[in-house]
């Protein structure tokens, strides 16, 4: 049976549709055009740096004024193929890139995870969520979640206030979300003395997460780590 439905659904590129040898892969010409991130970030915003790999590597921007985590990851640039795969799930519709995706943040997040860890993704206002019809990042959370044997609440917090499209510089967009994002009033007590990981698709000023960062800090989780699937920065 499952040469029949390779015969007649062969695997595809997940970027381009191209036949691939695998499920689930990109083929050879949106690889080398999707650009994977190395070793050498900044270990709280996942900033690429130059030099070697180390140890609590730091950003000068996270060194001057550290985000409300202890720890993040992404897994591409928001350039290239990376971009394309990023906006083809938040706006294309393209819900069956979320698996191959969230597999890929997964494997980066292993080591911010440990078994009491709650996956939690940054919410989506109501209103956008019914022009969407789905929320990309409890997508990849959900998934992520279920590769690494983690509980998840897709509706831990709450935007409560509809935001514009965050623009401007990092204290613009902070400004915007002051207040917009909060524990949801029940669900948000699950987060209370545990460690979180917050997941979202694309990590620019990181003024999102860390909206979503001090809502958890509010509702009285331990520690707080996030995840990105593109980390989108002027040197990235």
């Amino acid at each position: 049976m499952q040469s029949v439905l390779r015969a007649i659904y062969p695997p595809a590129c997940l970027s381009c549709g191209e036949m691939t040898e695998a499920d689930f892969a990109l083929c050879g010409a949106c690889w080398r055009d999707t650009p994977f991130l190395g070793d050498t970030l900044c270990t709280l915003c996942a900033r690429p740096l130059p030099g070697e790999a180390e140890p609590g590597l730091r950003c000068d921007a996270c060194l001057a004024a550290p985000p409300p985590w202890t720890a993040g990851r992404a897994v591409l640039r928001y350039a290239g193929g990376g971009r394309r795969l990023a906006l083809a799930l938040k706006h294309g519709d393209r819900t069956d890139l979320a698996r191959p995706l969230s597999d890929w943040m997964a494997g980066v997040a292993v080591d911010l995870v440990g078994a009491d860890t709650l996956v939690v993704p940054v919410p989506l206002h109501r209103g956008r969520l019914w022009t969407r019809r789905y929320n990309q990042s409890a997508l990849l959370a959900a998934r992520i979640a279920w590769r690494l044997g983690l509980a998840s609440c897709p509706d831990a917090l709450w935007r409560r206030r509809a935001t514009t499209s965050l623009a401007g510089d990092v204290e613009t967009r902070r400004a915007t979300l002051d207040g917009a994002i909060v524990p949801h009033p029940r669900r948000g007590a699950r987060m209370a003395g545990r460690p979180v990981l917050i997941v979202d698709d694309v990590l620019t000023s990181g003024a999102t997460l860390s909206a979503c960062a001090r809502a958890a800090r509010s509702a009285a989780a331990s520690e707080i780590r996030v995840i990105a699937l593109a980390r989108a920065a002027p040197d990235a």
